[in-house]
């Protein structure tokens, strides 16, 4: 079966779960084809990424005259097909949005289905319900394949009337919500006859992956205390600045613990200011983005993973702490304690609460039987319900519904 994935920017340091999921697939023996709205202009690190990116058709490097002219043509060979993509356009510009931006998505719809007529795929499968599955959903009207898209959050749900969200689920074969909370969200805003549509696809991870990492030879030496290991980007929704004022209080009672923060981005600076006005600047390192196999290995060094976002999806940086037999710690919120039991393989406790946070870190850094039993917790959790190879194996089954017509029953594989 041949299909198509369609992301917005893609790859990026932060979208290794799609490669692999379209791993996985591919594994299965599906033929994936990846198009890419625009490219990322940051620096990519992992060989896998640069591999992906390589393989990637970027719809935007077209150009803005050539755009133009495939929408020109379009409209001459297929007039009512454009006529009736241009009134789904108009509808999602009136919902939110500058009209050029939608307009461009429609020139980008029309440049995908000329693609698509020379390769052609059974289905569409778009990640993230922004522009990629307003792409799609125009792709779909112009005579395209059937399409779905996955749903992760958080800041897809922020604004979700505005983001067409039930117009997109409407057009749409199936969606792929990452979690209960993520559907629920969905529920709220998409017409109750297309409920059926919204099913629980889990991101995910390979638990074996994490069993032999590679050696941590670049890490910083360890102090002699514990270690504990941050991985994300940098931004405001990560909870940085609430970690340094944790790790400030952590320091009282384990001055020779340390932390590695593997990611970059606008927090950075302050969260830098903030150790050094805490007296922490020499057990705090910050390391940047790391390839996939640095993060492994440094999950492995540490005694506990923490993620004290203010919103999230169901992060998969979690996953592979589990998957590596680490306890973490992180924020109630989303779809986390669908993933993570709160006293058994790790600790959920309220955003933004540096208090409790510290308290939790303090508590796994006293006792090596808690963190050992969480770990085993953890590992058995995510093989049983977020091995990518299972998630993979449902999507694939949902794809080749849609692309028949006819969806398999049940919201997760094992209904």
């Amino acid at each position: 079966m041949k299909i198509a994935y369609l992301m917005n920017t893609y790859p990026m340091v932060s979208t290794t779960f799609i490669g692999r999921e379209i791993a996985a697939l591919e594994a299965r023996g599906l033929d994936v084809d990846r198009f890419v709205i625009r490219r990322w202009t940051g620096a990519l690190v992992d060989p896998a990424d640069i591999a992906e990116a390589a393989r990637a058709d970027h719809l935007l490097e077209d150009g803005a005259l050539r755009l133009v002219g495939g929408g020109l043509r379009e409209t001459l060979t297929a007039p009512a097909r454009v006529l009736t993509a241009a009134r789904l356009c108009w509808r999602l510009w009136r919902a939110g949005g500058g009209a050029v931006r939608h307009v461009a998505y429609l020139l980008e719809a029309v440049a995908l289905r000329r693609r698509l007529r020379q390769a052609p795929v059974d289905h569409l499968h778009a990640h993230f319900s922004t522009n990629a599955a307003a792409v799609a959903m125009m792709c779909r009207v112009l005579g395209g394949p059937s399409y779905s898209f996955t749903v992760h959050g958080p800041d897809e749900l922020f604004d979700p009337e505005g983001n067409s969200l039930a117009l997109k689920v409407e057009h749409a074969a199936f969606v792929a919500c990452i979690s209960h909370f993520c559907r629920s969200q969905c529920m709220i805003f998409a017409a109750p006859h297309t409920w059926d549509r919204l099913r629980i696809v889990h991101c995910g991870v390979r638990p074996g992956d994490y069993d032999t990492p590679a050696p941590a030879t670049d890490l910083p030496p360890r102090r002699g205390g514990g270690r504990v290991v941050y991985v994300a980007r940098l931004s405001q929704l990560k909870g940085g600045l609430v970690l340094m004022e944790a790790m400030e209080r952590v320091a009282r009672d384990h001055p020779d613990a340390d932390l590695l923060i593997l990611g970059d981005g606008e927090m950075r600076g302050p969260m830098e200011d903030a150790a050094r006005a805490a007296g922490l600047s020499d057990r705090v390192h910050f390391l940047g983005f790391q390839a996939r196999d640095a993060v492994r290995a440094a999950m492995a060094d540490a005694d506990m993973l923490v993620l004290p976002s203010f919103a999230e999806g169901v992060p998969v940086v979690l996953m592979e702490a589990m998957a590596s037999r680490r306890p973490v710690i992180a924020s109630q919120i989303a779809g986390v304690a669908e993933l993570v039991e709160d006293g058994v393989s790790g600790h959920v406790i309220p955003a933004g609460d540096a208090r409790t946070l510290a308290d939790r870190m303090t508590l796994l850094l006293s006792d090596a039987d808690l963190r050992a039993r969480m770990g085993e917790a953890g590992r058995a959790r995510v093989a049983a319900e977020f091995d990518i190879d299972t998630e993979a194996a449902w999507l694939a089954r949902l794809i080749e519904g849609a692309a028949n017509g006819t969806l398999p029953e049940g919201l997760r594989p094992q209904e």
